[in-house]
């Protein structure tokens, strides 16, 4: 996306081991690409993953909730990602981890709208991935949050498919016509 080559700071939010930062870094090596992670393990692990890479000079990755990260940086992004927990009043694993990962008990899209769009510039770009089911809710909660779709993308499960399984949504401050493509 035309995005990330002109962002000079990113953020990648529930970082896990840091993939989706790297491949951001391979597209947009002039920025500054931080990175957050609630799970000590997962944080440590998306570092260690930066020192092996060619861009340990423009990668961290702080372990830290988006909640707390959010009232400590005074940082403005560019380009905000995450692939967010999406899973509400469903059935938990006995795994704490698995289900900080996937549940929005710690991050509701609420919290995670609020305050992600509070950390954009004004002319940034906040990007998402989620079932394609929760379509109409996270737009709802992203134009209560001052948020609005510039980008859909409809992902199929395989080509004969007809029903999209998940969504590639990017949302920015200024209201215009949406590009949706499959």
């Amino acid at each position: 996306w035309t995005a990330i080559n002109r962002a000079k700071t990113i953020l990648d939010i529930g970082a896990g081991s840091g993939l989706v930062t790297l491949m951001l870094a391979q597209r947009a090596e002039s920025s500054l690409l931080n990175s957050i992670e609630i799970d000590k393990q997962a944080a440590k692990q998306a570092n260690e993953n930066y020192r092996q890479s060619s861009f340990l000079n423009i990668t961290y990755c702080q372990h830290i909730s988006l909640q707390q990260f959010a009232l400590s940086s005074i940082s403005k992004y560019d380009l905000i990602v995450s692939n967010p927990p999406y899973f509400q009043d469903s059935l938990k694993s006995p795994d704490v981890q698995r289900t900080q990962a996937r549940h929005t008990d710690i991050l509701s899209i609420e919290e995670l709208f609020l305050l992600s769009g509070n950390m954009l510039n004004n002319d940034g770009r906040i990007s998402l991935i989620y079932p394609a089911a929760d379509k109409d809710f996270i737009l709802k909660e992203a134009e209560a949050n001052g948020l609005f779709l510039s980008r859909l993308t409809n992902v199929f499960p395989t080509v004969d498919t007809d029903k999209p399984k998940r969504v590639l949504m990017e949302f920015s401050k200024n209201k215009k016509e949406p590009t949706i493509t499959n």
